[in-house]
């Protein structure tokens, strides 16, 4: 009897950690600082949020390698809360992945994608009045189908993707920290203390409102777990992968954002971000390289985000073929490709529900949503580590460093964010829970199918 086709184990070690630097590194980085600086008023604060959300997210990768180092499946984070939990949680997950919380990466990076194509070559705008910026959301939906059929080819393909933009990328950004820091036109004055605060703001509402912004760039570090079952070694490999990505992507962020700060003062960055169509990498680099800077950085953003859509697309499809292999998702989506070995089905499904969100234009409230629903899970999941050393007595091939404090203040720290969140941003986070609840009926739906096909076996 011919064996059923399985999903190859193609990535080793330096192909994983790349995996999580491409994921991570997006649009984030560009264009985040603008943002934060209007919220501190003071290069020294948003430094120090950088460096604390890196932290954080440095604590959770660290957490959750443990919980790799135990448990190697194909749907990563799912397989988990499963194992912590049980179905109906990790159901919730998978579907929050589905509907909103990776699909909307996808579909959110990618159009920044089309923006960077859109700032080199003027894209027309095809449906005046009926679809605004249809132009840059063709290049968008492009991107994702061109990128969904590499990946359904073979994993190997889109690991290449991955490998060649985040060399890319890595290097330019290099290149932005060495042009920054020596630029005749920084000045270090720009990191004097200042005490300027939006009105009614106290320093620790505002620092934390810019570390959201920082928590989106850092987004990306948990998907290489939804590639337990493609990484040779995992039990081995995915604990180091999360650790070395991580810190690599801590350092080049925080010199990479003292470059722009130490070119740009405080007011100039808090204008980009008033002005509302300005991206503070290219006012930085158009300080120190003049109009080279502005299509410098057009086409770095453009790499940058062609690799993390690619990345973010490849590992994350992987949820619906562990779900389907559990019989809670649509069948199809747990069928391998007879030729490629790649889960086919589910790519077109991530990929498909994408293009369908770059439609509808709602990306900010998207990305809001989905940092909400994200840290519900991240606590649980660090939680969850307590919950497995009890049910598992035997050590893992990794042990969180710091445990049981990292784990600890790591769920502490998502506790807050989510009640901050609830509080501060009441509709994202409501729309955020709407859209995860809306698996319910399905999940019903298939638990009924699945114990009908129980019953009927034992009988």
């Amino acid at each position: 009897m011919q064996a059923s086709p399985a999903l190859l184990r193609s990535f080793g070690l330096r192909a994983s950690i790349l995996l999580i630097i491409s994921s991570i590194i997006g649009s984030g980085v560009f264009k985040k600082v603008a943002p934060m600086m209007a919220e501190l008023g003071s290069s020294g604060w948003v430094l120090a949020a950088w460096a604390v959300a890196g932290l954080v997210s440095l604590a959770g990768a660290l957490t959750v390698a443990e919980v790799a180092g135990r448990i190697a499946g194909a749907g990563g984070a799912y397989d988990y809360l499963r194992e912590m939990y049980g179905e109906a949680v990790a159901f919730l997950y998978g579907w929050g992945c589905f509907a909103v919380i990776e699909t909307a990466a996808v579909s959110s990076i990618a159009y920044v994608f089309a923006e960077s194509v859109h700032a080199v070559i003027p894209l027309p705008d095809l449906l005046p009045g009926v679809l605004p910026n249809a132009g840059i959301k063709l290049v968008a939906i492009s991107l994702v189908l061109i990128l969904m059929g590499i990946n359904i080819r073979g994993a190997g393909a889109g690991g290449w993707i991955s490998k060649a933009t985040t060399a890319t990328v890595v290097l330019s950004l290099m290149a932005i920290i060495v042009l920054g820091l020596t630029s005749a036109a920084g000045n270090m004055a720009h990191f004097a203390p200042e005490s300027a605060l939006p009105p009614a703001r106290s320093r620790f509402d505002a620092f934390f409102v810019a570390m959201l912004s920082a928590f989106w760039a850092y987004k990306g570090w948990m998907s290489l777990s939804f590639l337990g079952a493609e990484i040779k070694d995992p039990l081995r490999n995915i604990p180091r992968a999360f650790g070395l990505g991580v810190l690599a992507v801590i350092a080049i962020y925080l010199l990479v954002n003292a470059a722009y700060l130490y070119v740009l003062p405080p007011a100039a960055l808090a204008a980009v971000h008033a002005s509302g169509s300005q991206i503070a990498a290219i006012a930085a680099m158009e300080q120190v390289l003049g109009s080279g800077g502005r299509w410098f950085i057009a086409v770095l953003i453009l790499i940058s985000t062609l690799g993390c859509t690619n990345a973010t697309l490849l590992m994350t499809s992987r949820i619906g073929y562990a779900m389907a292999g559990r019989k809670l998702f649509f069948p199809a989506a747990g069928r391998i490709h007879p030729r490629y070995s790649t889960p086919a089905a589910a790519l077109l499904m991530q990929g498909g529900w994408a293009c369908i969100l770059i439609l509808s234009g709602s990306f900010d409230q998207l990305t809001d949503m989905l940092v909400f629903a994200e840290f519900i899970f991240y606590g649980l999941i660090a939680a969850g580590v307590f919950l497995l050393r009890k049910k598992h007595a035997a050590a893992s091939a990794y042990r969180t460093p710091g445990y049981p404090l990292t784990p600890a203040l790591f769920a502490l720290f998502c506790l807050v964010l989510v009640t901050v969140t609830l509080y501060s941003r009441p509709w994202e986070a409501l729309a955020g829970l709407g859209l995860i609840l809306t698996g319910l009926p399905f999940y019903f739906y298939w638990k009924k199918q699945l114990n009908s096909r129980d019953s009927s076996a034992n009988a």
